[in-house]
């Protein structure tokens, strides 16, 4: 018996190890298939993850044409296997969730519900990014717009949507203009479809719409017919260089004054016999070449004479540089050219002219002492094709007294080490020596450049390393830790700059770059690009928002005068619950671990100061105050409550359960909490209050089964609130009321107008219509038209003072 009872004992012995194994085998597998099922959003694309958004588009549309649900009927996983692409694609092209993924994986996404609808296969085929794959038009995007236009080139931009047929039949001549018009002037295209919010803040408002861009004018839309030569005539317009017509009475002096100022001559010369350039490719080449080379023609069949001394029998072309002897039997210094296209004779040209000033380790040090300068760092001889364009440089930052040189490495490695340029790359000095001075890390384009160097120049980044590094400074720092081949970090670099001028004095910005200070990006724990710490002293502080100038401001305003107010178990029962009766609050129960936590807690903040003076808005710790949110039944990380005025119970609370956790989608919903300060107009009320009243008014006209008049509603009430007291705020149902809002001639809703008291006058029925639901701009609106009723109407008051 003993035996037997022994042998069940060992043989329970023997279960439970092998039960325990068993589990833990399941448990270890389970995890595995969790771990799985994180996709690696970049492989699913086929794309590195230093792609730009460009090249993310190229590789989805490349898959979505074979793996469309449309193309695979036979299929039954077609569908889940194109939502997987189409999320990446979604994710990836957005800066902001693509700064999430990088950081936080798909944790950081559980609020975005991107990639969940997908168009059908013919979009993606002929709708979908109708530019990306045309080398002579830049697609440009919100991130690098910018930069384009401000450059100091002219620029002829093509706003579209997919969507449109318009844009569609607009396409192949387009790009027949763009090859045509390739070098003269900048060819580009935005998809507004992609860039929907970027398109309207521009004014844009029906496609194709074609707009030339220039720095220092205002954009020219163009209204003509869409044939290429059209096109043409209209883009030559804004080529402002010249072609110079030379003969007898101004050859000697013009070719004089330009070589003695360094500039040499393009020169077409028109005979009987050959072919001389065109009238409008000697244009192009003017403003291809404006302040490096003139252009000019001369008649060889009126000034046969001058011709003939110079040796010119037949039609040609011929570049002749500072100090060449103006004659055909010179081959030496002067550039005799066969081409007719101006591109060619462009690049043959460019090749000609000197190249950029060399620049030796003891001039480097003075020049930038006291100068700006942008400087190319080359390991050797910098390549051709681009030391060509970037001869241009001098021209395009002479207004702002930016010089352009290079420096060999090989030939003073020291100095390169010194600055942490171990490759070919670029840097803005900014006239205060060596050590102030940023390093580029953009695309090696023309224009890109030439908007750093404007921007480096005036800006307040600094490039860090261990030498220079602010860990022990007194003062507050901003520094940014980023990778070279990281889109977003690249996004982000121009906006620093933006922020680092208005927060002049009160911040310094640094940058480092990780992949060459890794060890010190490991001492601050640096783990996803890009990473932005501010180190006050002792403390050091995340930026978590959008990669926007300001946004920054808004966190480092933030950080000054905290819009969000820290609770612990004690002020939360003192602030919260024992809150006066006309008191609100919102508050977030988070974890700092929590992946949504992390995403919502810049929204959080912004939302507060939205709400400033409105809404008291706080947060908790529930991982530091476990206990106590255990005790609040709080369950989930984050969740948002709203505890409202004139409440019987203190605890009594309204739980967030929005799809959305941004500023505005919180903010909204808190407002929706507060007492109304508008009230509700019947068709006698209308009549009677507003149209024959002595009151100045202010209405919104809506309908209940209006989405967009849901979503305003809110809005409307914090203007009530704003303009309180000196105009009332009222509301129209058009649905209950649609003789009322017909004689207000009400064609959308939702619909604001204003109803001033001008005397004792009826008020028009048509009121004056606000064109914006801006609530801010609806109240400027409101006060600058009161101020011009009161001024006109004699009751304007304006204080007198004594004079001594």
């Amino acid at each position: 018996m003993e035996l037997l009872t022994l042998s069940r004992q060992n043989c329970f012995k023997d279960y439970k190890k092998h039960f325990s194994r068993t589990f833990l085998i399941f448990i270890m597998m389970f995890l595995i298939a969790l771990v799985c099922t994180d996709e690696d959003y970049y492989k699913l694309l086929g794309v590195k993850r230093e792609a730009s958004n460009r090249e993310i588009r190229q590789a989805f549309k490349k898959l979505a044409l074979t793996m469309h649900p449309d193309k695979n009927q036979n299929d039954p996983d077609a569908h889940e296997k194109f939502l997987k692409i189409n999320r990446a694609y979604e994710v990836l092209k957005d800066e902001e969730l693509r700064k999430k993924y990088d950081k936080y994986g798909e944790k950081g996404l559980q609020d975005h519900q991107e990639g969940r609808q997908y168009e059908s296969w013919n979009f993606y085929r002929y709708d979908f990014g109708i530019y990306d794959d045309d080398l002579e038009i830049i697609t440009l995007d919100r991130g690098d717009f910018d930069a384009a236009v401000n450059s100091g080139e002219l620029w002829f931009v093509n706003f579209y949507s997919p969507r449109c047929s318009h844009c569609h039949d607009l396409a192949p001549t387009w790009r027949e203009f763009a090859k045509e018009m390739d070098g003269a002037i900048r060819i580009g295209a935005v998809n507004c479809g992609d860039n929907r919010m970027f398109c309207r803040t521009k004014g844009i408002s029906s496609y194709p719409s074609l707009y030339i861009f220039r720095a220092g004018m205002s954009p020219v839309k163009y209204f003509g017919d869409r044939s290429r030569d059209n096109l043409i005539e209209f883009a030559m317009q804004y080529i402002t260089s010249k072609v110079t017509e030379l003969g007898t009475a101004n050859f000697v002096k013009a070719i004089k004054t330009a070589f003695d100022s360094g500039i040499g001559w393009l020169i077409t010369f028109c005979s009987d016999t050959g072919d001389c350039l065109s009238k409008e490719t000697k244009l192009k080449l003017a403003g291809m070449l404006e302040g490096l080379v003139n252009v000019g023609w001369m008649n060889c069949v009126t000034d046969r004479e001058l011709c003939k001394s110079l040796d010119i029998s037949s039609s040609t072309t011929v570049y002749f540089p500072p100090g060449a002897v103006i004659s055909s039997k010179d081959k030496n210094s002067a550039l005799f050219l066969s081409s007719l296209d101006a591109r060619e004779v462009y690049g043959e040209v460019m090749k000609h002219l000197p190249p950029l000033e060399m620049l030796s380790a003891t001039t480097l040090k003075d020049k930038v002492t006291y100068h700006r300068w942008l400087v190319f760092f080359s390991f050797g001889e910098m390549d051709e094709v681009g030391a060509n364009d970037f001869k241009k440089l001098k021209v395009l930052l002479k207004s702002d007294h930016i010089q352009v040189g290079r420096f060999d490495c090989q030939s003073a490695n020291d100095v390169c080490s010194d600055l942490y340029i171990h490759s070919p790359n670029l840097a803005v000095f900014k006239g205060k020596g060596l050590k102030d001075y940023e390093v580029y890390h953009g695309k090696k384009l023309l224009y890109d450049i030439v908007s750093f160097a404007k921007e480096s120049v005036t800006a307040h980044v600094v490039t860090l390393g261990p030498q220079n590094f602010p860990s022990n400074k007194k003062e507050p720092w901003l520094v940014d830790f980023f990778a070279p081949w990281c889109p977003p970090c690249l996004a982000l670099l121009p906006e620093l700059r933006k922020a680092s001028r208005q927060l002049n004095g009160q911040l310094h910005f640094g940058t480092l770059d990780c992949t060459i200070h890794e060890s010190l990006c490991n001492t601050y724990n640096i783990r996803a690009y890009p990473t932005t710490l501010v180190f006050n002293q002792s403390s050091v502080l995340e930026y978590e928002g959008h990669h926007s100038a300001e946004q920054i401001l808004e966190f480092i305003q933030d950080l000054m005068n905290p819009s969000v107010v820290t609770l612990t178990p004690e002020t939360f029962e003192e602030l919260v619950k024992r809150r006066k009766k006309d008191e609100m609050w919102m508050v977030d129960f988070y974890a700092p671990w929590c992946g949504p936590c992390q995403a919502l807690m810049p929204e959080w903040k912004r939302m507060a100061r939205l709400l400033n003076g409105l809404i008291n808005v706080g947060s908790v710790d529930c991982q530091k105050y476990y206990s106590f949110c255990h005790q609040e039944s709080v369950r989930a990380y984050p969740e948002v409550r709203l505890f409202p005025q004139s409440s019987k119970k203190a605890s009594n609370h309204y739980i967030y359960n929005g799809w959305h956790r941004d500023a505005y989608s919180l903010r909204a919903w808190g407002l929706g909490y507060l007492p109304r300060a508008s009230v509700d107009l019947t068709h006698e009320d209308f009549t009677q209050k507003v149209l024959h009243g002595k009151d100045s008014w202010v209405i919104d006209f809506y309908a209940p089964w209006c989405g967009p008049c849901q979503s305003f509603a809110p809005e409307f009430e914090l203007l009530a609130r704003t303009v309180k007291g000196k105009v009332k705020a009222g509301k129209v149902d058009c649905q209950s009321y649609p003789y009322t809002c017909q004689t207000a001639g009400i064609r959308a809703y939702p619909t604001v107008k204003f109803y001033p008291f001008l005397g004792g006058k009826k008020k028009n029925e048509e009121g004056e219509y606000m064109n914006t639901r801006d609530v801010n701009v609806i109240a400027e609106t409101i006060n600058k038209r009161l101020e011009e009723i009161s001024v006109k109407t004699g009751t304007h008051s304006s204080s007198k003072r004594d004079e001594l």
